[in-house]
């Protein structure tokens, strides 16, 4: 006869699940920051918010995953692994907007108006990358 000793869930474990609610937080802060700057993401950080909190509160993954602002493209990307081409479209326009304006109006440096453009290009190869989702087409139905 084996006793057996049934192995901890880790999401019970109480100082990893607060640690984890805590990292979601922080990175939901920080996608909302990067949806405001210029050459900060905020897909990366929402995808690590929706991972911690998953693992830690049901109750806030699901505030996040129906969010009117982050849910739709969370959902996709959980279900599909893609973003669809109007999000791609937009976060293209928003982030070649943004820079165009810092660098317009934001009376920089030449070192940092490199360093902008270096880092919107890294932005902008990620999110050209990313998986297009596509719609399935109508199905023809008899007349």
């Amino acid at each position: 006869m084996t006793s057996e000793v049934p192995a901890r869930n880790p999401i019970l474990d109480r100082p990893r699940r607060v640690a984890y609610v805590a990292l979601g937080c922080i990175m939901v802060g920080l996608g909302i920051l990067g949806a405001m700057l210029p050459v900060m993401p905020t897909t990366p950080f929402l995808l690590a918010a929706s991972f911690f909190f998953a693992r830690s509160s049901p109750r806030l993954n699901h505030w996040l995953l129906n969010s009117p602002v982050f849910g739709p493209f969370l959902r996709d990307w959980d279900r599909h692994r893609g973003v669809r081409l109007r999000v791609k479209v937009v976060a293209v326009v928003a982030m070649v907007t943004a820079v165009a304006a810092s660098i317009v109006w934001g009376n920089l440096a030449w070192p940092i108006i490199v360093l902008l453009l270096m880092l919107a290009t890294i932005g902008l190869t990620v999110v050209i990358k990313l998986p297009v989702i596509r719609d399935a087409p109508p199905v023809d139905r008899p007349v």
